[in-house]
């Protein structure tokens, strides 16, 4: 549940808002195509930090996402593909990458010791950081660079380290396989925002967008609580 709670675009719509105000719609939409295109990474980081989890520590396993992160963004940066066909791309990720996700444990869930103090407000300093870096930066990077690193997976990053650190491995992979149950509806908000975007302006293109990824959301919930059931 926490995997699919991160899913929701928590960090990159502020980020999409803030480049539509600041450098236009014309760069917002083309951001916003990287974004939904960065879901491929995100898919990769996933993929790659629970598949070294089973063996390794949780450096190693960040380090192992990080890179697959970076990898999968070089790649992407030079994929000369338009809206519809990154779309086809990202969701095929997500199925792909789930299904070679390690096994689920079976049974309860151990009762992880209490966080320590520090933990919500590093939370909160790190992802505000995260925002305000990459929207001052925004006109370096360009559009589609900018787009396709704002999906780094902050959230998800802190909550799967410290669910490995506190409940093991095979705990820190079940975080990872909400994610990418949660990340269609991050592909749904983006697919939304960057066509309507330069149309409609930024109330409407974010309205339908934020509906959309909702909707899909309710979707994937229901589908993540019958999995559970079963």
């Amino acid at each position: 549940m926490g995997g699919w709670l991160v899913g929701l675009p928590l960090t990159s719509a502020p980020i999409a808002f803030f480049l539509a105000r600041d450098q236009g719609l014309a760069f917002a939409a083309a951001a916003a195509v990287g974004i939904m295109a960065g879901t491929v990474s995100q898919a990769a980081f996933s993929l790659a930090y629970a598949r070294t989890a089973t063996h390794a520590y949780w450096p190693l396993a960040l380090t192992a996402g990080g890179l697959a992160f970076a990898l999968s963004t070089l790649t992407l940066r030079w994929l000369p593909l338009s809206l519809v066909p990154l779309a086809v791309v990202a969701v095929a990720a997500l199925v792909a990458c789930r299904r070679l996700m390690p096994e689920a444990p079976r049974g309860p869930s151990p009762v992880a010791p209490p966080l320590p103090w520090w933990d919500i407000p590093a939370r909160m300093v790190v992802t505000t950081g995260f925002v305000l870096l990459l929207t001052g930066v925004a006109s370096h990077l360009g559009a589609r660079l900018t787009g396709l690193v704002t999906p780094f997976p902050i959230y998800a990053a802190i909550l799967v380290v410290f669910t490995h650190a506190l409940e093991g491995s095979a705990r820190a992979a079940g975080v990872l396989r909400g994610l990418l149950l949660g990340l269609y509806c991050f592909v749904g908000f983006f697919f939304v925002l960057a066509a309507l975007l330069e149309r409609t302006g930024i109330a409407p293109a974010f309205a339908a967008a934020a509906a959309v990824a909702l909707a899909i959301q309710a979707g994937a919930l229901w589908a993540l609580r019958r999995g559970a059931t079963a």
